[in-house]
């Protein structure tokens, strides 16, 4: 039996709690306009996201919960770590309009694979980087409505196998429009990032 992939789109806001009480904040939001979308049986998005979506039809709502574990995971204080500034060095400067606080920047292994890092700190002679996904330690708690829901095509389901391993396929696990509040380039939400746990 041939696996059916479904093509799925859905406006959504996404809350968690942060700080030190325990009140949701709204992180991430996605409108119909510019929906969050996927293509289901790919693993493009978290398990539990998809398991929640997948069964739902056009203009159903949803309101559910994906605890940390089941998410991102914990926190890990061993993927934080001191990176050499000679590594971003352009043209014998430092990259201070790339590498600063705050910034999400795009590393690779030395066996080619890719990932998200977030700049810590930028010392003297080093830059802090932390690999945790920006939503470790969190539970996802998204409320929304599904815009699309329908059996995928061919061509689509080849874009967005392009998108995920790194080629020019779409949008690749990111929102339609690609101008959600919240969503970026962290694999959030898309894969390892993009839309909060819309992505991997």
């Amino acid at each position: 039996m041939a696996i059916k992939n479904n093509y799925i789109s859905v406006a959504y806001k996404l809350y968690v709690k942060e700080g030190e009480n325990d009140k949701e904040e709204l992180v991430e939001e996605c409108s119909a306009e510019h929906p969050f979308m996927f293509i289901s049986k790919l693993s493009a998005v978290l398990e539990r996201f998809e398991e929640a979506l997948d069964p739902l039809k056009e203009g159903d709502k949803f309101d559910f919960v994906i605890p940390c574990d089941k998410a991102y995971g914990q926190f890990d204080e061993q993927l934080m770590f001191d990176v050499p500034k000679t590594i971003f060095m352009q043209n014998g400067k430092f990259d201070s309009s790339r590498i600063y606080e705050g910034n999400i920047i795009p590393l690779q292994g030395e066996d080619g694979s890719r990932f998200n890092g977030v700049v810590i700190e930028v010392k003297d002679d080093a830059v802090t980087i932390d690999l945790n996904h920006p939503r470790a330690g969190q539970d996802l708690h998204f409320v929304g409505t599904v815009v699309t829901h329908r059996e995928a095509t061919n061509e689509e389901v080849t874009q967005m196998i392009t998108a995920l391993s790194g080629g020019c396929g779409g949008c690749g696990g990111h929102c339609g429009g690609g101008d959600c509040s919240g969503c970026g380039d962290e694999g959030g939400c898309g894969d390892e990032g993009g839309c909060g746990g819309c992505g991997k």
